[in-house]
């Protein structure tokens, strides 16, 4: 992904004051199918970060295996700090 692009959507995205205002965005650029997943990877997230087994993530939340791993392997190079 272009670096300006990600830029841009970063800027806008921290432009916006209310939760009306994120809600109105993600339905205009996501799908539904994206809508859904979102939360659900963040949840995956939130979960390695307690320190929940791989596995009864992946079953817990109906996701793949690699999905859950996806996620470990980001949060050891450093991503999701600010995530609790």
């Amino acid at each position: 992904m272009k670096k300006i692009t990600i830029n841009q959507l970063i800027e806008t995205i921290l432009s916006l004051k209310t939760k009306d205002q994120m809600e109105n965005l993600l339905l205009g650029i996501l799908t539904p199918q994206e809508l859904e997943q979102l939360p659900v990877r963040l949840e995956v997230v939130k979960r390695l970060k307690k320190g929940d087994p791989q596995r009864k993530i992946a079953d817990d939340l109906g996701v793949g295996i690699a999905t859950v791993t996806r996620g470990a392997t980001e949060i050891k190079k450093g991503r999701f700090k600010d995530v609790k």
